[in-house]
Formats: structure tokens, sequence, C-alpha cells
């Protein structure tokens, strides 16, 4: 009995692992749209260079300030804090984890039944953020920069495996 949970162990702490830094890509994404989503779209930042050209033109250009380079690593730098705001769902045919908001943006009541909320889901959930988004800041920039379907899929799924048992998961919005 001993040696048959000794090999199961390292099976249900590496899903463990992958259902947490899945989440925290997921739930990441989710928070940087929904930031990206909160700006003014009038709002603009100058780019380019601030020389002048031998003709005396700048070649500066305006763009877009929520999808800028500028804002997007700004909200890379605080945006794990959010992650206080979710706890920690268990599938029950499947044992999966996943992660939702247990608070609302707009204040509405929210539904948390069978969620486990405590401090250490989050502070879990916290570390896992910051390290996907330390490592992979430069994906996370070109893919929030343009407009895009399916970010959390084409990100979490696709180009980092972090999700790669969860391409079924639904598309929830906040």
């Amino acid at each position: 009995l001993a040696m048959a949970l000794a090999a199961l162990l390292p099976a249900a702490c590496a899903r463990r692992s992958q259902d947490l830094h899945c989440g925290a890509c997921r739930a990441l994404v989710d928070e940087l749209e929904w930031e990206i989503a909160q700006v003014d779209p009038r709002k603009t930042i100058q780019m380019g260079s601030f020389r002048i050209n031998p003709d005396g033109s700048q070649s500066v250009v305006e763009v877009p300030y929520a999808r800028s380079e500028a804002h997007l690593t700004e909200l890379l730098e605080r945006i794990c804090e959010k992650m206080k705001e979710y706890g920690e769902k268990v599938d029950p045919s499947t044992h999966r984890k996943s992660y939702v908001r247990v608070i609302s943006h707009d204040g509405t009541k929210m539904d948390l039944s069978g969620v486990k909320i405590d401090g250490d889901v989050a502070s879990s959930l916290k570390f896992a953020c910051e390290s996907i988004a330390e490592e992979y800041e430069d994906e996370l920039i070109e893919f929030l920069s343009h407009e895009a379907d399916n970010v959390k899929d084409r990100l979490c799924s696709k180009r980092t495996d972090l999700c790669d048992h969860a391409l079924h998961i639904p598309h929830d919005e906040l």
C-alpha cells in the first residue's frame, strides 16, 4: 500500500501544480483584459524617437494607451495582487482545481458555493502569477498589445503549455 501511494503522490503533486499554474495564467489574462477594457479608448501615448530628423520633423506617433507596451508593463508589475480576490474550486468528477473570482469587479453578488477561500490559496496563486508574468512577459505583451480572440487559450495552452490539459475549459466572463 505504501509503495502504491508513493507511486501516485508525484502524479497528484504534478497535477496540482499544473492546475495552479494553468489557473494563475488564465486569471492573469482575465485580469489584464479587464484592466485594458477600463482604459478610455481615446487615451493615447506618444511612441517613437523624440530626436529631430534632418528635415526638422520628429518620428513620433500616438498609439492607444490601453494596449501600449508602457501600460501593459505597468499592469504586469501589479496585476498579481488581484489573485487575493480568487478562490479555489474543485471539479467533483475530475478533482481538477480551477480558480474563480470571489469578489466581482462591479460589486454584484457571486455564487461561491463549493469555492475554497483562504490565504494559502491566494498566496500560491499570487506566487504562480508572478512567476508566469515574469517568465512570459514578452509573450503577454505581444498577445495583449493587439486585440485578439481567445488570448487565454492561445497563451496559456498553445504558447506556454501551462494548460495543455485545459483546452476544454469554458471561456468564463468576468
